[in-house]
């Protein structure tokens, strides 16, 4: 028999609900488990002191949520609980406030017991910071566990939680979601709602989202993470579950005609995974690219450095030796541009999102991940099947088409090579029912979760 953690978060509150478990034992459980294998692994940070988190269990508020164990990931602000963002400058940073979606998860009775890891401020696909150290892959203790969510792909993936938020700009929740064989949805952008001062309008590159064992714990979070935010302009929550559409056409886009290095195996494992959903009944159709990558990589790349120097340029200048060297390359970068340049990349994105719209498929397809699981020992991958990487995230590459117009792309587990691969589903801008409906289909015809980790 299954021990409760093995289960899914659904699963968990239910059992909780008939009293088949008690918060508390529920709570130990977790608990016993983070104990024995996030030594390893290293994906839960900043864990509260056990009592503390027993006695919280038991006066957990009432909601969907009630009583189940959770650990934020350390790029949300949470009270009383230290928030590092992965830099030594915040090192002691304990936040008096929660930050909207936490908040969020709180009222819906989730007992946060610590943080998960993070790359420093979230940059670069791997989880690793002079604060907390390196986050290992439970499936390959030697390899990375991705990022910048690679703290709760690996803490789902060696079951210490059932049910993980995240964010993804740059395939944060896709990229680790691959890597640790769960599953990994970034919405729309604007149905989860961001929150805090500074600007609203304009930077629209980022967004919070689920991380989960299966496709129903996707939408339990995502339900709760979607609250409607009137504060917010871009807010479209809450999300509402759909009946699944008819049968769907899939543009598979493999490595772009070519244009994005693959590791040998990784096509392979995807068009595998494609093949169930032909069997499903939906099409599935190789296109040829859509449109030039390296416009997408030029656009997504100056915006996403303005962004970040508008952010952080303030700790470049108060902190200069706490800033790593991605980072202060992407501020130093983002400052130098032009009104011109930074309209010119937007232009581009336009021109993307009118041609994702017009296309005769449904669900756009490509890989997760551009290579499987690196050393764990590595800054990142210096080259992919012998082409340099030119850049600290080159390697991200084909995560940019979703993330550049905010489309909803969820990261379904395709198999196994030397590690864990995904796929990424990418729908239409307010598809995102369509897409886990489609995720859902996929998960119950190949039970893809269940091999879990010899850890």
């Amino acid at each position: 028999m299954l021990r409760m953690i093995e289960h899914d978060a659904t699963h968990q509150i239910a059992a909780l609900r008939a009293g088949d478990i008690t918060p508390r034992e529920l709570m130990a459980e977790t608990l016993d488990r983070i104990e024995r294998v996030n030594p390893a692994v290293n994906a839960v940070v900043a864990l509260r002191d056990r009592d503390t988190l027993l006695a919280e269990a038991e006066t957990a508020p009432p909601g969907p949520l009630q009583g189940l164990p959770m650990a934020i990931k350390d790029l949300a602000d949470t009270a009383g609980i230290a928030t590092t963002y992965g830099s030594p400058a915040f090192r002691d940073h304990v936040p008096a406030v929660d930050s909207p979606m936490v908040a969020r998860l709180r009222r819906a009775g989730a007992v946060v017991i610590g943080k998960t890891n993070t790359p420093e401020f979230g940059l670069g696909s791997h989880s690793y910071n002079p604060v907390y150290g390196v986050t290992r892959n439970p499936y390959d203790l030697a390899r990375s566990a991705g990022g910048s969510s690679g703290g709760a792909g690996a803490a789902l993936a060696a079951r210490m939680v059932a049910l993980a938020d995240g964010s993804d700009m740059m395939g944060s929740l896709r990229n680790p979601a691959g890597w640790n064989n769960v599953l990994g949805f970034r919405p729309s952008y604007g149905l989860v709602a961001g929150g805090g001062p500074g600007d609203l309008f304009l930077a629209q590159l980022s967004t919070d989202g689920p991380m989960a064992r299966s496709v129903r714990d996707l939408e339990l979070l995502l339900a709760i993470q979607s609250e409607h935010d009137p504060r917010h302009p871009h807010s479209s929550g809450p999300y509402r579950p759909q009946p699944p559409a008819r049968k769907l056409r899939i543009g598979w886009l493999g490595d772009w005609g070519g244009a994005y290095a693959m590791e040998p195996g990784v096509l392979d494992l995807c068009e595998s995974a494609l093949r169930v959903f032909v069997h499903l009944g939906h099409e599935v159709t190789p296109l040829a690219p859509p449109f030039p990558a390296e416009a997408l990589w030029q656009a997504w790349t100056t915006l996403r450095s303005w962004t970040i120097a508008g952010n952080l340029e303030p700790l470049l200048r108060s902190a200069p030796d706490k800033v790593k060297p991605e980072l202060r390359w992407e501020i130093e970068r983002g400052l130098s541009l032009s009104a011109a340049e930074i309209r010119r990349a937007s232009t581009i994105r336009s021109d993307w999102f009118r041609r994702t719209a017009e296309m005769e498929v449904d669900v756009l397809a490509l890989p997760s991940a551009q290579l499987f699981a690196f050393d764990a020992d590595w800054h990142w991958p210096k080259d992919i099947a012998g082409t340099a990487m030119d850049s600290y995230h080159r390697w991200m590459e084909v995560v940019v088409p979703a993330s550049l117009t905010g489309l909803p792309a969820l990261s379904v587990p395709a198999g196994f090579g030397p590690s864990p691969m995904g796929l990424q589903l990418i729908g239409h801008r307010g598809r995102d029912a369509v897409i886990l409906n489609l995720g859902r289909e996929y998960e119950a015809a190949t039970d893809c979760i269940a091999r879990a980790p010899a850890i």
